[in-house]
C-alpha cells in the first residue's frame, strides 16, 4: 500500500527533528570559531575521521542506489556490486596517493588544481563544465529519482515531494560543510539502519514463501534458486555483458569510473581536503568499510524482489509491473511498501537522509567551485571573505531552484536512473581522468595536452558511442571487445572508456613531449615519495579490504 501510517510520519518526524536539531547545534557552535570563506566551503580543520567517513558514504549514496542499482540487483545480481566493492579498493589509492598530493600543495578545489597545474585556461574550462555537469546531470537526477522514490512509498505528490527535498537540503548546505559532514553521521546512521532492515525483510520473504525462518536460510534459498544472480563476472553469453563486460570490471574501465569519481571530483574529495593528512585517510579508509556494506543493502533486495516475482509471490508480479512492462528500478519501492508499520516509517527516513545528504553535498560543491573558482577570479577578485560566503548560499539557493525546474523535462525515469549518470559522466570522465593522473605524477605534462585529453576525450567517446552505426564491429568479439545487441555489435560502455583513456593518455604523451622538446617546461606540483608512506594502522585497514575482495571474488566469481 503506497501510504505512509501515522506512526511512519512519527518515526520520520523524529529523524527530521534529530537531524535539524543536530546541524542547528553545530551551526550555532562553530559560527564563533571561524567564520571564512575555506572554513564554510571545506569546514577547514573541523571534521574528525568519522565524520569525514560517514559524509563521503551519506554523499555518495543515493536514491540512484537504492532505486537504480537494487533494479540493477533484480535485472542482473550481484554483479552490478562491483561499482560498490570496486569503490572500496579505490578509496585506498585514492588515501593513500592522491589525498596528500592535494592536501601538500594546498589544494582545495578540482579547478584550482587545474590552474595551479596547467593554467586558467584549462581551469575556467573545467570549472564552467563541472557547474553543468553537477546542476543538470547530478543534482536533477538526485533529486527527481529522490522524489520519485518518495512518492511511490508515501503516495504523496511528486512535485510536492520535490520541493520538500529541495528545501531540507538547501537548510542544511547554508550551515557549510561543518553542518553537512556532522549531519551526515546522523544521515548514515538512519541510511544503514533503515537499509539493514529492508534488507531483513526482503531475507525473510523469500524463506518465509518456502516455508522456512530466518535471514540466513533466505539467503542461502536466493543462492539456489537464482544462482545465475550470484555470478560477479560475466561471459560474453550473458545479456547483461554490454552493461558488465567480464573482466574489464576487475582489469579495465571500471577502474576509471571510480578512480575519476573518488579522486578527482569536488563533490567527494572536498569532504577531505580541509583536514590534516592522517584524519583524511583515516576518514577514506572508514569509507571503504562502509562500502563493502553497501552491496547487503542496496543489491540484495534486488536479488530477493527477483525471487519473489519470479515464483509470483504475493502481488509481485503485479507490483513489478509499469505501464504494463516490467521495471526492474521498482524492486525496492515494493519492498518498502510490504514493511510493517514503523519500520516502513524508519526506511522512508532512511531513504530521504540518502538523498538529501547527496543534495546537500552536491549543492556545497556547485557552491564552492562557482564561488572559489568562477566568481572570485572572473568578477570580483577582492572579494571579502563575507562576501564569499554570502555568494556560496546564493548559488546554493539558485542551483537548487534550476535543478527542481529541470528535473521533470530530462526523462530521467525512462533511462533509468543509474545509467543516466553513467552514461553522461562516462563522456568526459577518461579524458579528465587522464589529464589528473599525468598532471599528478609526470612533471612534462602540458596545458595543451590537458586540453587535449578534455577536448579529444570527449570527442572520442562520441565516435566510440556511434561507431556501431557506421561500421561492422564484429572482428572485435573474439577478443571479447564487442557483443551483439540487436544484431548491431556494439562496444560496451566500460570497454568504451578505457580505450578512450588509453587514446588520451598517448595523446596527452606525444603533445607534451612535442612541447618540451621546443623548450617549454611546465609547472609540476610538489611530489616526494614521503608523501606516500602511511600509518600501521592504516596498512591494516587496508590489508583487511583487500582480503574481503579477494574472499567475496573468490566465493562468487
Amino acid at each position: 500500500m503506497n501510504t505512509l501510517d501515522t506512526k511512519d510520519y512519527i518515526v520520520f518526524l523524529i529523524y527530521f527533528v534529530i537531524v535539524a536539531g543536530y546541524g542547528l547545534y553545530i551551526y550555532n557552535k562553530k559560527k564563533s570559531e571561524s567564520s571564512g570563506s575555506k572554513d564554510y566551503f571545506l569546514a577547514e580543520g573541523s571534521l574528525t575521521w568519522w565524520a569525514i567517513g560517514a559524509s563521503l558514504i551519506a554523499s555518495n549514496i543515493s536514491a540512484e542506489q537504492f532505486i537504480g542499482m537494487s533494479g540493477s540487483g533484480f535485472k542482473m545480481g550481484l554483479a552490478i556490486a562491483t561499482y560498490e566493492l570496486m569503490a572500496a579498493i579505490t578509496l585506498v589509492i585514492v588515501a593513500v596517493f592522491f589525498i596528500p598530493v592535494y592536501l601538500k600543495n594546498k589544494i582545495f578545489t578540482m579547478p584550482q588544481f587545474l590552474h595551479q597545474r596547467y593554467n586558467g585556461t584549462v581551469a575556467m574550462i573545467m570549472a564552467v563544465f563541472w557547474l553543468l555537469l553537477y546542476v543538470v546531470v547530478n543534482l536533477t537526477s538526485i533529486l527527481y529519482l529522490g522524489a520519485l522514490a518518495i512518492n511511490s512509498i508515501s503516495g504523496l505528490d511528486l512535485t510536492m515531494c520535490m520541493y520538500a527535498l529541495a528545501i531540507f537540503s538547501i537548510v542544511i548546505t547554508l550551515g557549510g560543510m561543518k553542518v553537512i559532514g556532522y549531519t551526515d553521521v546522523i544521515q548514515v546512521f538512519f541510511l544503514i539502519l533503515g537499509g539493514l532492515a529492508t534488507t531483513y525483510l526482503a531475507l525473510n520473504l523469500v524463506a518465509e514463501h518456502y516455508g522456512e525462518v530466518g535471514v540466513l536460510k533466505g539467503y542461502s534459498l536466493m543462492t539456489t534458486k537464482a544462482a545465475d544472480h550470484f555470478d560477479m563476472i560475466f561471459d560474453q553469453s550473458n545479456p547483461n555483458f554490454i552493461d558488465l563486460p567480464g573482466l574489464t570490471l576487475l582489469v579495465g574501465g571500471m577502474w576509471i569510473v571510480n578512480l575519476n569519481y573518488w579522486g578527482c571530483n569536488q563533490y567527494i574529495t572536498q569532504r577531505a581536503l580541509g583536514a590534516d593528512l592522517e584524519t583524511a585517510r583515516g576518514g577514506i579508509l572508514f569509507a571503504a568499510f562502509l562500502k563493502l556494506l553497501m552491496p547487503v543493502i542496496v543489491v540484495l533486495p534486488g536479488i530477493a524482489a527477483y525471487v519473489l516475482y519470479r515464483e509470483g509471490a504475493g502481488s509481485f508480479q503485479t507490483d513489478m509491473m509499469h505501464d504494463g512492462e516490467l521495471n526492474p528500478d521498482r524492486a525496492y519501492p515494493v519492498l518498502l511498501n510490504l514493511l510493517p508499520t514503523g519500520l516502513k516509517g524508519l526506511s522512508f527516513a532512511a531513504l530521504t537522509a540518502a538523498v538529501v545528504a547527496s543534495l546537500a553535498g552536491k549543492a556545497n560543491s556547485i557552491a564552492t567551485i562557482f564561488t572559489l573558482d568562477v566568481y572570485k577570479k572572473l568578477f570580483n577578485e577582492n572579494a571579502s571573505e563575507k562576501n564569499l560566503v554570502n555568494t556560496g548560499k546564493i548559488t546554493v539557493i539558485v542551483s537548487m531552484i534550476l535543478a527542481v525546474i529541470i528535473a521533470p523535462h530530462l526523462g530521467i525515469d525512462k533511462k533509468g536512473g543509474f545509467q543516466y549518470i553513467q552514461e553522461y559522466t562516462g563522456f568526459v570522465s577518461p579524458g579528465i581522468f587522464a589529464m589528473f593522473i599525468l598532471g599528478f605524477f609526470w612533471k612534462k605534462t602540458t596545458s595543451n595536452a590537458a586540453l587535449f585529453a578534455t577536448i579529444g576525450g570527449f570527442a572520442m567517446s562520441l565516435i566510440l558511442k556511434f561507431l556501431p552505426g557506421w561500421t561492422d564491429l564484429s572482428f572485435l568479439e573474439p577478443a571479447g571487445f564487442a557483443v551483439a545487441v540487436n544484431g548491431v555489435y556494439e562496444i560496451p560502455f566500460l570497454d568504451r572508456m578505457g580505450f578512450v583513456f588509453i587514446f588520451c593518455i598517448i595523446g596527452m604523451y606525444i603533445i607534451s613531449m612535442i612541447e618540451n622538446s621546443k623548450g617549454l617546461r611546465p609547472t609540476g606540483l610538489e611530489v616526494d615519495t614521503t608523501m606516500f608512506k602511511t600509518t600501521t594502522g592504516f596498512a591494516v585497514g587496508s590489508l583487511i579490504i583487500i582480503g574481503l575482495l579477494v574472499a567475496i571474488y573468490g566465493i562468487y566469481w
